[in-house]
């Protein structure tokens, strides 16, 4: 079972202070995607409503062709786990699990047990006496054990090492291959997580900047680098988003198709084009000061 969202004209106000403005984009039920965004971007904000933890201030949500705050039709098929778990410090991790049973009617039990052995989490142990790490452990376990039509990751993983985050993104492919579902990762991880991508959204202060497919987002950038008077002179017609130079040698990323006569000329003038990764036309759309695009 899949599900999709659709989000028109979403704001979400905290007072005077607008944490989203004006969100409309469609997802696709079964696919994975990414939401990116600085610290305070609104990432969080966002999927608490998707989440209906809270109600945006104005605009329209839907979850599978309904409304979903205060709809527990819907509520149920929706998890979203954050890197600490929100159970009383004298929950045992069996205790959390019951009560997880609870929440999500498509709940796999032996899953659970199989992640808990993979992470070592005993079921006895109690909240208070787990590490960040365990607690992140235990979040994600949660979420892929939900097997929710929608499940939502809210920087679940940060607090785990780096091999226990590899094993969770390794498994996460692993299961949504074998439970299709409507994914959303949340992350500061960028290089780490962004191969599982089918579709990225970035948030900047509030607003959505970018949806688009991973790898047609890819492709809009590009760095060039030669001999600065060159990369001057083709730069001066392009969307340029950072520039390096050493010596007399310049490189500068630039933003948007390159026009057939200008890879002409790149070509005949034998300057070197390569890839931008994600989180480097993340970095360079998001900095501070960048222009809205």
């Amino acid at each position: 079972m899949t599900m999709g969202i659709e989000v028109r004209r979403l704001t979400l106000r905290y007072g005077r202070q607008r944490a989203l403005e004006d969100i409309s984009f469609k997802l696709q039920g079964g696919k994975i995607y990414g939401l990116l965004g600085r610290n305070g971007s609104g990432k969080t904000s966002l999927l608490s409503v998707l989440a209906s933890l809270r109600k945006q201030s104005d605009g329209e949500v839907f979850i599978g062709g309904q409304h979903p705050y205060e709809n527990a039709a819907i509520t149920s098929q929706v998890c979203m786990v954050g890197e600490s778990v929100h159970f009383a410090d004298s929950s045992s991790i069996r205790d959390v699990l019951r009560l997880a049973e609870l929440c999500w009617p498509n709940w796999d039990d032996q899953y659970a047990s199989q992640m808990l052995d993979m992470y070592e989490l005993p079921l006895k142990k109690r909240i208070h006496g787990l590490s960040r790490g365990m607690k992140s452990a235990l979040s994600v376990t949660i979420g892929l054990a939900s097997r929710a039509p929608v499940t939502i990751f809210d920087e679940a993983y940060i607090g785990m090492d780096a091999p226990s985050r590899y094993a969770f993104y390794d498994e996460v492919l692993k299961d949504y291959m074998a439970h299709p579902r409507t994914i959303i990762l949340s992350s500061h991880l960028i290089e780490e997580i962004e191969n599982l991508f089918e579709e990225v959204l970035i948030l900047d202060r509030g607003k959505l900047l970018i949806h688009e497919e991973s790898e047609a987002f890819r492709a809009r950038g590009a760095s060039i680098t030669g001999p600065e008077h060159q990369i001057d002179d083709i730069a001066s017609e392009l969307q340029v988003l950072n520039e390096q130079k050493l010596a007399s040698t310049k490189s500068v990323t630039v933003y948007g198709e390159l026009p057939a006569h200008l890879l002409e000329r790149i070509e005949r003038e034998g300057l070197a084009v390569g890839p931008v990764s994600l989180q480097d036309l993340f970095v360079h759309m998001t900095k501070k000061g960048a222009k809205e695009r």
